[in-house]
């Protein structure tokens, strides 16, 4: 069979034709450029398209766990690219029409079968690419909490500070909300002091502004503040705002524990008492014994 080829191939078939035969010369002229195509496309995305893609997912900031699957993502597509253009060149047209058609009949019945997977490989390009959280960033979601330890395609890993290790759908942290407390280079640190209605509101908040400022580990800029916010049935509440500086969950839950504990030291040395819930109770009319108590009919 006469294996038609492109203009630009016919003097290659013309010169192995008297050595081939015609019908073979074009079979072989077909392979032969076929493979150099395939091959100078190898060539050139090892060459030049694979370190510019490289620069721009550095540009971006991306880790190299994150740049290395979407570099490979990158040079699937442009290999599949160039054995399209290969199969036009050595004219194999209808072949490739062929191809194409299988693959897409392929692709609409795995499409089906894998939604689940195909759902979270989506979501994990957009972990990659919009960065809500990086690994060793401490994160919340759906009422759970811990370390990131991995990020794939499919799933991310969590370490959860029971030493828990869970396997999270990537869809499942990009369809909700995510609380990534770390992200930034300072955190917020809120605390609420209950103290009686019978103590010193202003010696109180002296001292909860006193033991921030004497922290090592708690910022001077902002400065921290101190604000009456509840009238308790048993405590005044005074809400202590904090910040700390590069922040982890160990950073937290440590600095949080010492300027506690420091108050309330400081607390007791000055008479300011932290009381217990407490409830009166008390009645309108005074109290009768029943008939069956003994009393008077």
């Amino acid at each position: 069979m006469n294996v038609p080829a492109v203009a630009q191939i016919q003097p290659v078939q013309d010169a192995l034709t008297p050595f081939l035969g015609v019908e073979f010369a074009g079979t072989v002229t077909s392979a032969i450029v076929f493979l150099a195509v395939v091959l100078a496309v190898l060539v050139i995305n090892r060459t030049l398209l694979t370190p510019i893609v490289e620069r721009v997912l550095d540009r971006r900031g991306l880790e190299e766990h994150a740049r290395r699957p979407l570099n490979k993502i990158a040079s699937i597509v442009v290999i599949f690219a160039g054995i399209a253009v290969a199969f036009g060149l050595a004219g194999y047209g209808s072949f490739l029409q062929s191809l194409a058609t299988i693959a897409a009949a392929a692709t609409l019945a795995v499409g089906f079968a894998l939604q689940e997977v195909i759902r979270n490989f989506v979501a994990g390009v957009f972990i990659y690419t919009d960065r809500p959280f990086r690994i060793g960033d401490w994160i919340e979601w759906n009422g759970n909490s811990g370390v990131v330890e991995d990020i794939s395609f499919r799933v991310t890993r969590v370490r959860t500070f029971d030493n828990e290790l869970l396997t999270v759908p990537n869809y499942e942290l990009t369809n909700g909300v995510v609380k990534n407390p770390v992200a930034k280079d300072t955190l917020r640190l809120k605390f609420v002091f209950g103290i009686d209605y019978e103590d010193d509101i202003d010696r109180a908040t002296e001292i909860i502004v006193e033991e921030a400022e004497a922290h090592a580990e708690i910022l001077e800029d902002p400065a921290p503040s101190v604000r009456l916010n509840e009238l308790a049935d048993s405590y005044v509440g005074l809400q202590s705002r904090v910040w700390i500086a590069n922040p982890s969950r160990a950073d937290f839950v440590r600095t949080r524990a010492e300027y506690v504990q420091s108050v309330k030291e400081r607390f007791d040395e000055a008479g300011i008492s932290i009381p217990f819930p407490q409830r009166t109770v008390s009645g309108r009319d005074a109290w009768e014994d029943p008939v069956s108590f003994g009393g008077d009919p």
